[in-house]
Formats: structure tokens, sequence, C-alpha cells
């Protein structure tokens, strides 16, 4: 990412350059002497460079111009034209903005995967002497695409405001105090893992607590030593989880509200990192892509598994409709198909009237559809059951209930 040419939301990268290649629009303020001029006149230089077009071919060439397809003699033309005419710099910016539209905007930074392909490439023709667990691969992976968008952060960057949002409630932190936040819980991976607690001894051990604690620390210290020392459990982390193998995968990790083993423990905080990665870069108008198809894929499997629990405390919370027969633990009951699209997706069948019962497609009354980043963001809080784009056959109650116990497993 630090090779774009830009941090994000500054003008000389992908995100301050709406038209994807035109100039900066002259302003009908900057003719020479800043006098009003009549429609097709120019003053000084700007004149010269525009002589040869009357103002009918200038502003039949705003649209081409726009797109950035003028040739050099007509841009420099039309440049010229533009200060001295208020009704053409008027519409140019229409036709810009317009022009904005029509495309996609597309980071210049390498996509999420080629991280992936490159490390799997070097250790083909020389293989680590520590390998990597293949659950650690996503944590690894997606803190190392949120450093590479810090790295290009500004110094007045660091206070923007980042709205966060989840199931039940919304706050805004600035950037330094969402990474104070993404590594106050991680802190609890890294003391299972043997590593200090980056509050210190005796910090709070509720997520809740743990933030409060961070943010406030964050205040007292400057963004690069926030982002370093982040980074740097961030690393530790990982190189924990790669010495301590096979036996770390057997540690849990206690997140007070629930226990994790450290394997979807660790695919928790990718997910939480992607998550607030993209938060972070919505808040610095920085396009941010979702995770490779290798390291989604766990993060949806991980929220798929944890739906039927979800489903059973939202029934006892009395937010879903009550079971519709009794079914005993390892007895066949009613099944919701949860298909999910794309490279990180798969197929799932969800027990709907006990988590313990047994499903499977002979006993689907429902079938649930959605896209993976769809489905990760639903999860997250970042789309509501209302909104989702979700493709639902059969029983519409199950599916309603479905799409709201993913939607409840979202918190700060």
């Amino acid at each position: 990412m630090s090779g774009s040419g830009g941090g994000p939301g500054s003008p000389g990268g992908p995100a301050g350059d709406a038209g994807g290649g035109a100039p900066p629009l002259p302003s009908p303020r900057a003719a020479a002497d800043g006098l009003p001029r009549e429609p097709g006149t120019a003053g000084g230089d700007a004149g010269g460079r525009a002589a040869g077009y009357d103002h009918a071919a200038l502003r039949s060439l705003l649209g081409v111009w726009a797109m950035a397809v003028c040739s050099a003699e007509e841009t420099a033309a039309v440049e010229a034209h533009l200060p001295g005419c208020p009704e053409c710099a008027e519409e140019a910016e229409r036709l810009r903005a317009a022009v904005g539209l029509m495309r996609r905007e597309e980071t210049l930074d390498p996509g999420p995967g080629l991280r992936s392909r490159v490390v799997d490439a070097c250790l083909r023709r020389r293989p680590a002497d520590v390998p990597l667990p293949p659950w650690a691969a996503p944590y690894d992976a997606e803190t190392a695409r949120l450093d590479a968008l810090l790295r290009d952060m500004g110094e007045s960057e660091w206070n923007t405001p980042v709205p966060l949002r989840w199931a039940t409630g919304e706050r805004t932190l600035t950037l330094c105090g969402v990474l104070a936040h993404l590594g106050s819980v991680d802190g609890l991976v890294a003391t299972v893992l043997g590593l200090p607690d980056p509050l210190g001894p005796g910090a709070p051990r509720t997520v809740g607590d743990r933030t409060e604690t961070a943010i406030e620390r964050c205040r007292l210290h400057g963004p690069p030593f926030v982002r370093n020392k982040w980074r740097a459990q961030s690393r530790n982390i990982v190189r924990a989880a790669a010495l301590g193998a096979p036996g770390t995968a057997e540690l849990t990790v206690d997140f007070t509200d629930f226990r994790r083993a450290v394997p979807d423990a660790l695919t928790g905080r990718a997910f939480a990192c992607w998550i607030h990665a993209e938060d972070i870069a919505a808040a610095v108008d920085y396009p941010y892509a979702p995770p490779a198809p290798e390291h989604l894929a766990p993060m949806v499997g991980l929220v798929a598994r944890r739906l039927p629990t979800a489903l059973a405390n939202r029934r006892r919370a009395g937010t879903a409709a009550p079971p519709r027969r009794l079914t005993a633990a390892g007895s066949p009951g009613r099944t919701l198909h949860l298909e999910v699209e794309g490279r990180g997706g798969g197929d799932w069948y969800v027990p709907l009237d006990s988590p313990a019962a047994l499903a499977g497609p002979e006993h689907a009354v429902a079938r649930l559809a959605l896209e993976d980043t769809e489905f990760c963001r639903l999860a997250a809080g970042h789309v509501s059951p209302e909104e989702a784009a979700a493709g639902r056959e059969g029983d519409e109650e199950a599916v309603r209930d479905v799409l709201w116990a993913l939607f409840s497993l979202s918190r700060l």
C-alpha cells in the first residue's frame, strides 16, 4: 500500500480521484484578472491556449474531457477555457461527478491474496523451519493488511472519528482508539500463549473494561506508540502460535462472555481485524478489499457453527419463535439449509428446535442463501436482517429467526 502514491483520502490516492485520471478541475475563480467572463472568452495565456476553439466546440468536448480521453491539444484548450467560463465549469463539475459514479474505485494496493501466494511460493522453494499452523494464517494475513493500511496514515488522520456499530449499540472512536480496542482484546489471546498482557498486570478481563482502559492509555501516547505496540503484539501472537503448535490448539481463551479454543479465538480475532479495518477505511474514504478466500472461509465456518447456540439464546430471551417440537439431543429435527455463496462459502445445516439436534437435508424446512461477505457483515452488525441481500425459501419464520440470530452474534 505504501507504493500507492498517496495516503487514504489524500488527493493523490485512488479515493481522491473520482474522475479516474482526469486532472483536477480548474476553479472558475482562476481567471488571471479575477473578473467574470462572458461564455466563450478567456484571458491571458489561457486565451492563447484555447485559440481555435469557440465556446460551442469547447462545450462539446466537456464529456470526453471528464472521461480523460481528449487529445493533449483538446485537454489544454478545455482547461484554458474553464477558469473564465462559469457556465462550462459548472457543467464540467457535473460531468466529472457522473464519471466518478460510473467507475468503481479500486485500491492500487496488491490484492489480499497476493501476500499468501508469495509466501506459499517462497515456502515451496524453502520450507519454514517452524511452519505456521493453518488456523493462524487468517489472523496473520489480516493484521498484516491492516498494518499496511495504517502505514499510509497521515498524522491528522489518526484522530479521524471512526463509527462502530453492532447489534445492540454503536460508538464512535478515533482511529487510534479502534486500534487500542483491537489490541486490548487480542491481549486475552496473548496471555494464554504466555505473552505479557498489553495492559499490564492486574488489567481487567472483560472486553468492555479492557477497551475503556486501552482507550484511556491511548490518549497518553502518540499514534506511533499505539500502532507499534499493536503490531508487535500481533506478530508475537503469530510466532507463539507457531512455536507452540500442536499443543497451543488445545488451549482455551476466556473472553468472559464465552470461551473459545485458541484456533477459533484467532479466527475470531482475524474477523474482528478485517471488520474494523473496513470501518477505518470507510472513515478515511479508502477502498479495502475483503480477505482472500482461503482466509475468509474459516471466518464463515466459525460464524456458521455458532448459529445454533445463538438461535437457542434468542429463544431463551423470548426474541425468537419457540420450538415447533421438542427434540432430544442427537435426534433428527427441523433444519434450515444455509448456503453461503462465493469462494469463501459452503453449505451448513442449522438445527432449528435444539442446538443439539441432528440436522440434515432430509429434515430441511427452509433454505437461506447469502454471499460470503454479506454473511460476515450481517454477523458483524454492519448489515441489518431487513437489509441483507438473501435468497430464501420455505418456512419464513425459520429464515427470519436465523437471520436475527446471525445478526445477534455481533458485538463491539
